[in-house]
């Protein structure tokens, strides 16, 4: 671990290390920081702010194996977008995966309702948008947050996480223009120990974070 900034102290310092991995962004009047709630959005924040970029969410809801819910078999995002994972020596019947998906759908649109009420998504086609999370273990809600984003004709499309699986990282720039990492530890395990302080991040602050970022925007006429 010698020369990473690890651990995080949480995930606003983290957003502050990884915006200046993304600071050749900064300035560009295309740009558009889109975060995966629940826990990319106060890393999305700091990005965001340094970046002087407007700040939105994208509706990503990992899909757990039964009984093992940390463990992603695949993600669904906004748009109609599944990524199924592979998983060796594991079967799962596919009323069990129609079960886990409509259960996720729903919280999806329950967030995305919560967090966005009535203001519309902003347009990311012809932008430079950066998706930003917490962290990245297998890399499916990643996944398929890029793949969801890709179909609206982004002109760039960057992945940024603060630390992640080096395996994961690597295969992700099949999806994206570019994948910024600031820390990829190994072995990784897990996002949470690389953060001092890894709450789950809960509907308000989520809500507060974008509010106060809707109004830095409003100021700065983006």
């Amino acid at each position: 671990m010698m020369g990473l900034p690890l651990p995080f102290r949480d995930r606003r310092h983290a957003g502050c290390v990884l915006a200046q991995k993304l600071a050749h962004y900064r300035g560009r009047p295309d740009l558009l920081v889109l975060a995966l709630p629940r826990g990319g959005v106060a890393v999305g924040f700091e990005v965001a702010r340094a970046l002087q970029a407007p700040l939105d969410i994208f509706m990503v809801r990992k899909l757990g194996f039964p009984g093992q819910e940390e463990y992603a078999m695949g993600a669904i995002a906004s748009g109609g977008v599944r990524v199924m994972n592979s998983l060796p020596g594991l079967t799962v019947s596919p009323k069990v995966v129609a079960a886990v998906v409509a259960r996720e759908q729903a919280e999806l649109l329950r967030r995305e309702r919560l967090y966005r009420g009535e203001r519309p998504a902003i347009s990311v086609a012809g932008r430079c948008v950066i998706v930003v999370d917490d962290g990245l273990a297998t890399g499916a809600t990643m996944r398929a947050a890029l793949q969801a984003i890709r179909q609206q004709q982004p002109a760039c499309l960057v992945a940024a996480v603060p630390v992640g699986d080096k395996d994961s990282c690597q295969a992700l720039r099949e999806e994206a223009d570019e994948v910024v990492c600031a820390a990829m530890p190994q072995p990784f395990r897990a996002v949470g120990l690389w953060y001092e302080d890894f709450p789950q991040a809960s509907d308000d602050e989520v809500r507060s974070l974008l509010e106060e970022a809707r109004r830095a925007q409003a100021r700065a006429g983006q």
